[in-house]
């Protein structure tokens, strides 16, 4: 089959499409007939040699997919062959197949194109897990999300609206900031124009959740604003600067800082945030409250084009890559 592999670490130049061999499906496993991938922030990482897959995954990358079911491994059951579905991976993502454990195959709800349906799993899975069952946001209270036009701030914003809390974002430019408002934010901040930290504090604002990918400096802003009790959660640190932990601060605040990731857990691990999202997100996506919000789509081929996009960090919500 075709694939879209790294001929050696670089720009997004080394991403190549070139013939691999055939997944092999084991028991528990589900064969995808790949439709489309997501583009992610951490495909970029894996292609400059920061990020290695975790073993026994595919070394191209691609963390979710959206497609047809094609065989069904030994053992598993709720899954038919012709099924359209989208699946969380390791890794494997940009390429025609893939074969994935069951826990990880999400069926698509009928209202959701087949295509965009690259654009849910992995956002769904990262948003729930990391700002509901980590950060236990609730509705009334105020979710901080930092990079509110990206794919994951897309979700965060649609699913914090959709369960009763407020939502702050900060994003770079008007233009990102009027899709966060449309989404549902309630409060704008263009972190170009002012600091976050002084915005909130003056609006008498404290956030009881903070998703973060930026990480480095925002640090210390972030347990600035953080309401007692509350949590931060960092999934990135897009800033790659070293950040300093105020102690006495964070815990006069009784506050919690997590860091955490979604690709190397187990696939046990991975199959509870997927069955925990068929539960409370899947519902919102099949009612038309929560919907993937979708920037760029680009042929499999042209898998560099979509990394520099991401890059360029000018898009707003999801990039695709469609076989």
């Amino acid at each position: 089959m075709k694939a879209v592999i790294i001929q050696q670490p670089g720009d997004a130049s080394v991403l190549k499409l070139a013939e691999v061999d055939e997944p092999v499906v084991q028991p528990g496993d589900v064969l995808v007939g790949i439709v489309a991938a997501g583009v992610n922030r951490a495909d970029v990482s894996q292609r400059e040699g920061h990020y290695p897959p975790p073993p026994g995954a595919p070394e191209w990358p691609g963390l979710e997919v959206s497609g047809l079911v094609l065989q069904l491994g030994e053992g598993v059951t709720g899954l038919q062959v012709g099924d359209r579905v989208a699946a969380l991976l390791s890794g494997g993502g940009y390429a025609e197949r893939v074969s994935v454990p069951a826990g990880q195959v999400l069926k698509l709800p009928s209202n959701i194109d087949l295509v965009d349906g690259a654009a849910l799993v992995e956002v769904a899975a990262t948003v729930w897990s990391n700002v509901f069952l980590l950060g236990d946001l609730r509705a009334g209270e105020t979710l901080l999300v930092h990079g509110g036009s990206s794919g994951i701030g897309t979700m965060a914003i649609q699913l914090a609206k959709a369960r009763g809390a407020r939502v702050a974002v900060t994003a770079g430019s008007a233009e990102k900031l009027a899709a966060c408002k449309e989404l549902g934010a309630d409060i704008l901040i263009n972190y170009r124009d002012e600091d976050f930290a002084e915005r909130l504090r003056a609006d008498g604002v404290s956030a009881h959740v903070i998703l973060d990918s930026i990480g480095g400096s925002y640090l210390e802003k972030n347990i600035s604003v953080l309401a007692m009790d509350g949590h931060i959660v960092n999934i990135g640190n897009l800033s790659g600067e070293a950040g300093a932990l105020n102690f006495g601060r964070l815990m006069m605040k009784r506050g919690a800082i997590h860091a955490t990731s979604l690709r190397g857990r187990s696939a046990a691990g991975k199959a509870a945030i997927v069955d925990s999202v068929r539960e409370n997100v899947w519902p919102l996506v099949a009612d038309g409250r929560v919907r993937p919000i979708v920037a760029a789509r680009f042929p499999l081929a042209e898998a560099g084009a979509a990394h520099r996009l991401m890059e360029g960090s000018t898009h707003i919500g999801k990039i695709l890559l469609v076989v």
